[in-house]
């Protein structure tokens, strides 16, 4: 009978959304291996079992970021109109960083001095985002999109809901702002700029 796995995925998800939480919360200074077992409730050898030190975790948490906002995108529907399969996918977005906004600043804030993410890591993280490269694609094909190449139509509209959900997470948005109201109306406004029936 084999032995029972004592360091399962469970805990592994654990580590990695608590390394996300000293890094967002406390900066790059508080993600020490010894710390993180402590917090999550293991030893530093289980971390050391899951991940083989912590450059191998920081990769790790950079690549499980993406890998969740990427199941978040997959999970819209974008079999149907092209423009509406993209307002899904900026709700999706903005969803997944709310859910999970520890790992916003991993993806994208620079919250780990020096890492640089291999070739294999960086085409993880693009694959989060082939849903609206497709969706895009669709949309360009079948003459609803105006533009001449997807790429940079999926560059613009992620930098819009990038760049609205990170004025979200940063508490840099008025007070009295409805932020949900407010990213709806500017997904959709991108969505019919892009659209030849406007």
């Amino acid at each position: 009978m084999p032995r029972p796995k004592t360091h399962d995925d469970a805990l592994r998800v654990r580590l990695l959304d608590r390394a996300g939480e000293l890094l967002s919360s406390e900066g790059a200074s508080a993600l020490s291996l010894r710390r993180l077992a402590a917090d999550a409730g293991t030893s530093t050898t289980a971390v050391y079992s899951l991940f083989g030190g912590k450059p191998a975790l920081v990769r790790e948490l950079y690549v499980e970021a993406f890998r969740r906002l990427g199941t978040r995108l997959r999970a819209v529907d974008t079999t149907g109109d092209p423009a509406d399969s993209l307002d899904k996918l900026g709700t999706a977005y903005r969803e997944s960083a709310l859910a999970d906004p520890h790992f916003y600043g991993v993806m994208f804030g620079g919250v780990i001095p020096g890492f640089e993410p291999d070739a294999e890591a960086t085409a993880e993280a693009l694959a989060a985002l082939a849903p609206l490269l497709e969706v895009i694609t669709n949309g360009i094909e079948s003459g609803q999109f105006t533009a001449d190449r997807p790429e940079d139509m999926a560059m613009a509209c992620w930098g819009i809901v990038h760049g609205l959900v990170s004025l979200e997470l940063g508490g840099t948005l008025p007070p009295d702002l409805d932020s949900a109201k407010t990213y709806e109306l500017a997904v959709k406004a991108n969505t019919r700029g892009w659209s030849r029936t406007r």
